[in-house]
């Protein structure tokens, strides 16, 4: 009888334990670790002054809640160009925010990765526009680009996506830097240099309005130099990563509307990701627009996640895209 009982209960020992350990073992889902638990995403952004951090935060929030076994967070990073030189490193686990024309320079080894393409990356969609803004002083005359030969005139930092749209739009008037007085400065820096006359005008690319040049028009004149319709279509029509853009009448002051284009702000990963996970992660961010804590939100929409990519989205990505009935240019 004792011997019945001390079975009895070795038996129950072991079915116990067999229990723990299937619960341990956890699901099979493609969204978890190998070890059962969450799979970690990491959201690469930009500094935590600008906007891709913290709507990056707000889009990982909406991630974990909506995303079975995915906890995504949102990293500060060094923004666009280092997202895209992260993600050749071959870490799967990785969504970065880039500009559309950033990761075309990627995948194409141009400009600031010449000689060096990163060939794993793919699109999960455009976020909002980042508009191409040639800010000028008034005392400055200038009122077209053909105005800013021979002025001095801040094109960004040497590699940066603002140095290569300026070299961008001065080529389709048939100009080059060297007939402008280049100056490489920060946002800050062109409108601290437009503020007190060091500078006559500046290419800034950023979502308008942009506090900077907000700041500046409240205690200077300034003019937006706007291109012209065949300008913006030439442009367009070389370089897919542009798209049209309008700033409105009363931004920064403005009587009337300008006409210049954008770059988007876009969401791209690594071939590698896998593609149901990719999928479910679109369409959660897609779908739940509503729950993004950030301004950008109006901008987000499926209908227009496909504007200015030029890069191949990630099969995952392109699924939802046609289920959600948005046609992606092939």
């Amino acid at each position: 009888m004792r011997r019945k009982k001390k079975s009895f209960i070795v038996l129950s020992m072991i079915a116990a334990l067999t229990v723990i350990l299937a619960a341990c073992g956890g699901g099979t889902s493609d969204s978890s670790s190998s070890d059962g638990g969450p799979q970690f995403i990491d959201l690469l952004t930009g500094g935590t002054e600008g906007t891709y951090y913290p709507l990056g935060g707000s889009l990982a929030e909406i991630i974990n809640s909506n995303v079975d076994n995915v906890e995504a967070r949102a990293t500060s990073t060094g923004a666009s160009v280092e997202n895209m030189n992260t993600m050749s490193e071959g870490n799967d686990d990785i969504i970065a925010f880039t500009q559309t024309d950033i990761a075309a320079y990627a995948s194409e080894g141009t400009l600031m990765f010449d000689g060096e393409a990163i060939d794993n990356i793919q699109a999960i969609g455009s976020l909002y526009p980042e508009t191409i803004q040639i800010v000028a002083t008034e005392t400055s005359g200038i009122q077209t680009v053909e105005d800013l030969k021979g002025k001095t005139v801040s094109i960004g930092a040497p590699g940066s996506g603002t140095n290569a749209s300026a070299e961008d739009i001065l080529g389709i008037y048939g100009m080059t830097v060297d007939d402008i007085e280049v100056q490489n400065l920060d946002f800050g820096e062109s409108t601290t240099g437009m503020q007190d006359g060091t500078i006559d005008a500046a290419f800034i690319t950023a979502g308008t309005p942009t506090g900077a040049v907000e700041s500046l028009s409240a205690t200077t004149p300034i003019t937006i130099v706007g291109l012209e319709e065949d300008k913006v279509d030439q442009l367009i029509e070389e370089k897919p990563y542009y798209a049209p853009y309008t700033i409105e009448e009363g931004t920064y002051s403005l009587e009337e509307s300008v006409e210049t284009v954008s770059v988007n702000a876009m969401l791209a990963t690594t071939e590698g990701m896998d593609e149901d996970l990719v999928y479910n992660i679109t369409k959660a961010i897609y779908e739940h627009t509503d729950e993004i804590g950030h301004q950008k939100a109006e901008f987000i929409k499926p209908e227009s996640a496909v504007e200015g990519v030029s890069i191949d989205f990630h099969p995952g990505a392109l699924r939802y895209f046609e289920e959600a009935g948005v046609e992606v240019p092939q």
